[in-house]
């Protein structure tokens, strides 16, 4: 796939959405030898810090590292599967992390949903500046918090790959390269939609 032809991963949606929700779409296949755009992180990481939250607790924390650093490679050893045959060659990897309680002990209870809305502003103004995104669960929470000495109230969710887009060739696994350029599906809304009056 060309990254000329990204409009061709485009979603198919029974309503109109705005071009850059419909064209956002999570590849594996990352330019390995292009550092990332710092201005362009930057603005993704802002996008993210706006987001709202519960009572503005803004209870998101990141560790954003760049390829070649040894924080990208303490990220990078903690994931699993074929996350960690591809992700090596994004631009930066971003650990998208939460603060269980405040800092007097407090329970933030929707700081998981709280973090999930800054990491679609994050996806969206990336997608929107030409960079791409992957996150992924598949990783060792623990070892992250271990390798970055994170405090208990603070728990590593995600781990984000960020950077240009390559083609899915360059992947050079057959199953990685499938998975790259099968088909966008999603549940029809007739399955999600439980009650629509």
């Amino acid at each position: 796939m060309s990254t000329d032809t990204i409009t061709d991963r485009a979603a198919r949606t029974d309503t109109p959405i705005l071009p850059v929700l419909a064209e956002r779409w999570s590849p594996r296949s990352f330019v390995a030898d292009e550092t990332i755009d710092e201005q362009k992180l930057a603005a993704a990481i802002e996008a993210a810090r706006w987001s709202s939250s519960a009572a503005n607790s803004q209870p998101w924390r990141f560790i954003v590292a760049r390829r070649g650093t040894e924080a990208f490679a303490r990220i990078a050893a903690t994931l699993a599967g074929f996350n960690g045959v591809w992700a090596g060659s994004a631009g930066a990897l971003v650990v998208a992390a939460y603060e269980q309680a405040g800092p007097e002990g407090e329970p933030r209870p929707w700081a998981q949903y709280d973090l999930g809305q800054a990491m679609a502003h994050f996806s969206i103004q990336a997608h929107a500046s030409g960079l791409h995104v992957h996150t992924m669960g598949g990783f060792d929470a623990d070892a992250v918090s271990a390798a970055f000495d994170l405090p208990t109230r603070i728990r590593p969710l995600t781990v984000t790959a960020v950077g240009a887009l390559a083609p899915a060739e360059a992947l050079g696994d057959e199953t990685l390269i499938a998975r790259e350029t099968a088909p966008r599906v999603r549940r029809p809304l007739s399955e999600i939609v439980l009650v629509d009056q």
